[in-house]
């Protein structure tokens, strides 16, 4: 696929899915991620911007069956099926343990849950304060990148490394955008 043309595929596939937010911008302070199950088929996308000394992350699905599933930021911007393991850990500068009720949590890549309806469609709308897309203290977009993980169960918020989540079903490479 030509670069170009992922801006207008993401702007399209965010608009099919009802999506009322605004895709993050153009530019530098913006990030996109097609988000793909183990068989290549997207299932979700990801947007992120700036936004005031935080990132703001929004996702939206279309296709994962009707649930509930933990989704991350991932520290290594690979996603190779079946396991996608090569994402690695959740994205976690400070060194915290995994989790907003875990009293040494949270990582910075962890997101809430993405609770898909029976049609297939779901968000997360969330901004990870102190932290940059590029520079600064706590820049997300490094040397090796960064993914969005979709998990197989819900998070529990607490359990670290993963919050119980289980294995990895989704996972997109987040590029500027």
């Amino acid at each position: 696929m030509k670069a170009a043309s992922f801006p207008l595929m993401a702007a399209l596939f965010l608009a099919s899915l009802g999506c009322t937010t605004t895709p993050a911008p153009q530019g530098a302070d913006g990030a996109r991620a097609e988000i793909r199950d183990a068989g290549g088929r997207i299932v979700a996308a990801a947007a992120l911007r700036d936004e005031g000394g935080s990132i703001r992350v929004h996702v939206d699905s279309a296709g994962l069956a009707a649930g509930t599933y933990g989704i991350h930021v991932h520290a290594t911007g690979l996603c190779e099926a079946p396991g996608f393991t090569t994402a690695g850990t959740h994205w976690n500068p400070s060194g915290r343990q995994h989790g907003r009720d875990n009293p040494q949590g949270a990582h910075m890549g962890d997101l809430p849950n993405l609770v898909v309806d029976a049609s297939g469609h779901g968000s997360v709308d969330y901004a990870i304060g102190e932290a940059s897309l590029r520079g600064g203290a706590n820049p997300l977009l490094d040397a090796d990148g960064a993914a969005i993980v979709v998990h197989a169960q819900a998070d529990d918020y607490r359990t670290d490394p993963s919050g119980n989540s289980g294995p990895r079903i989704a996972c997109g490479i987040l590029s500027r955008g």
